[in-house]
């Protein structure tokens, strides 16, 4: 796909990876609509893409509620009159062990609402973003690809029971849409990122990040820019289609 006056929807661009995907986007010279809950970081993304002069809309949306995406896709299509690229990037943690123990004795659960807060947006919010960005891709009859994140964590780690059944799911949802749209001229991708460089990292304490470290083989946190990168590759590649890029500097859970 050649990008330049193409249209990108990305959920959770208003700041990290997000951010990172709507810049490397606009320097492709496609438009982009940017999704998220954070007026402010939107209105911080939109800036950086216009001053490479293309257009960007802010759209305020929780991935998680139907009504909403459904909502500000039909206003994305509205106001670019296409829909070419589907970014689901939007995504939380609540991390806590399945049960915490204390000298032989169970102290703590991960709670139902952990479990669901994460399912909600993680898992469930990519299957409503992809579900009706391909419905208007192929009501406008142009073809498309959606793109979703997936993470390492797919894999299993500990402490993420929630956040990686659904990093798993983004997996195993993007093979099956590749089948199911490839008719319609419709790609699936998704992208795994390991440790990677975002605001998240600024609720961490050092020894925590230098721990976190020390697993990836090449003795860095990746830049936002790289899983942009990845991003770029799915939506230019027209032969790909149904796969994971697992983004990790070689470290394995």
């Amino acid at each position: 796909m050649q990008l330049e006056g193409k249209l990108v929807v990305i959920t959770g661009s208003g700041r990290g990876i997000g951010r990172a995907m709507a810049v490397a986007f606009a320097q492709k010279r496609a438009n982009v609509a940017l999704l998220d809950l954070n007026a402010a970081d939107l209105d911080k993304t939109s800036a950086e893409c216009q001053a490479l002069g293309v257009q960007a809309r802010t759209y305020l949306c929780n991935v998680s509620r139907e009504d909403e995406v459904a909502a500000t896709l039909d206003a994305v299509v509205t106001d670019f009159d296409r829909l070419d690229v589907m970014v689901n990037n939007a995504g939380i943690t609540k991390d806590a062990m399945l049960v915490k123990v204390q000298d032989g004795k169970v102290v703590g659960k991960m709670s139902k609402d952990q479990w669901q807060a994460v399912i909600d947006v993680n898992l469930t919010g990519v299957f409503l973003g992809a579900r009706e960005a391909a419905a208007r891709m192929i009501t406008l009859g142009n073809g498309g690809v959606i793109i979703s994140t997936s993470s390492i964590s797919r894999a299993g780690n500990m402490g993420q029971s929630n956040y990686s059944a659904a990093k798993a799911g983004v997996a195993a949802m993007t093979v099956v849409w590749a089948k199911e749209l490839a008719r319609y001229g419709i790609r699936a991708g998704a992208i795994a990122p390991g440790f990677t460089r975002t605001e998240i990292l600024d609720a961490m304490k050092p020894e925590m990040i230098e721990r976190a470290l020390s697993a990836v083989p090449l003795k860095r946190m990746a830049d936002p820019s790289e899983m942009a990168h990845a991003a770029i590759f799915i939506a230019e590649n027209d032969f790909f289609s149904g796969r994971v890029i697992e983004l990790d500097g070689a470290q394995r859970i």
